[in-house]
């Protein structure tokens, strides 16, 4: 390994019988933190990082030497392997749980690993090798594309201020149809409180103001969803491999979804003051309310980590 090829072996160097590789790699990072990531030796004026994942196989966390560079305030590794014809263990890691550990011996964060692909890809490699031309000469000895990962803080950095990400900007939305079905609910307990035969019609109807709140819910819901499937699905499978399968049922419960919607609708259009059984509404409507939240609570658990470290939220003045 010669200087610029900035990344640490993961195999015997040519011609050292009897390596270490576990070895070695311990006692790098043991020196790596024990002087804040300043190296000497071999590694003396490299800008290194430790990244810590979790292992695809064993689920038990690992650490790895990394050449460590930074694009627009995003840090970066290259699974490059010096050039061998498998990619790294590293990289499977990050390709399974995406959530890893970087200490750039300064700083250490929790990141979301994004592996960006086609073009964007080959635009950072082009950055990686003006700035680390090693890495040029790891890319010709193997036929494999090397990937470049770029690691997406999660959280301000120290001494920044949080700024909102578009995962939050999900979770509001998502309280916003929250509350906009809570209040279908109220009109209907309204209903059952006050029996089917002594309704008193305010105005506007209580049945108008049903079916206004349903269309105001029911289009929103359909809007949010729209646009998911459209941009922010695709955009998100691609950039972090591991998010696909959750991503890919996502996108298939947006259809169930858009069902429950129209349910939703129908039940209120249907709905007659005196002759309707509003307690059998009230029970069908927190049927599908239920439904709809299990939707939403999987939608944030899966995506608004990934969402907040990766893009701001949408700002309409």
């Amino acid at each position: 390994m010669s200087n610029g090829h900035r990344e640490k072996q993961e195999s015997a160097p040519e011609g050292w019988s009897g390596f270490d590789v576990h070895d070695f790699q311990r006692r790098i990072i043991a020196e790596f933190r024990a002087n804040h990531g300043r190296m000497s030796g071999m590694f003396e004026g490299w800008k290194l990082a430790v990244l810590t994942t979790v292992g695809a196989r064993t689920g038990q966390r690992r650490e790895s030497v990394l050449g460590y560079l930074e694009f627009d305030g995003k840090g970066v590794v290259i699974a490059s392997a010096n050039g061998a014809d498998r990619h790294p263990g590293w990289y499977h890691n990050i390709r399974r749980n995406p959530i890893v550990t970087v200490e750039t011996g300064t700083d250490t964060y929790r990141a979301i690993a994004a592996v960006p692909p086609g073009e964007e890809r080959d635009r950072l490699f082009g950055r990686v090798i003006a700035e680390a031309p090693g890495y040029a000469d790891h890319q010709a000895r193997t036929v494999r594309e090397i990937p470049v990962v770029v690691l997406h803080r999660i959280g301000p950095r120290p001494g920044e201020e949080r700024v909102k990400g578009m995962g939050d900007w999900i979770v509001e939305v998502h309280d916003w149809l929250r509350g906009e079905l809570e209040a279908l609910r109220a009109q209907v307990d309204r209903v059952v409180e006050g029996g089917a035969d002594t309704i008193q019609r305010p105005e506007p109807d209580l049945a108008q103001q049903m079916r206004a709140h349903c269309m105001s819910f029911c289009g929103a819901l359909s809007r949010h969803h729209g646009g998911e499937d459209a941009a922010m699905f695709p955009m998100l499978a691609r950039q972090f491999p591991a998010l696909a399968p959750a991503l890919a049922q996502l996108s298939e419960e947006h259809e169930a979804v858009a069902r429950l919607e129209r349910d939703i609708q129908r039940l209120v259009d249907a709905f007659i003051p005196g002759e309707t059984d509003p307690v059998r509404l009230r029970a069908d409507l927190e049927s599908l309310a239920q439904r709809l939240e299990s939707h939403f609570r999987y939608e944030e658990e899966t995506i608004v980590t990934a969402l907040n470290a990766t893009a701001p939220a949408p700002n309409y003045g």
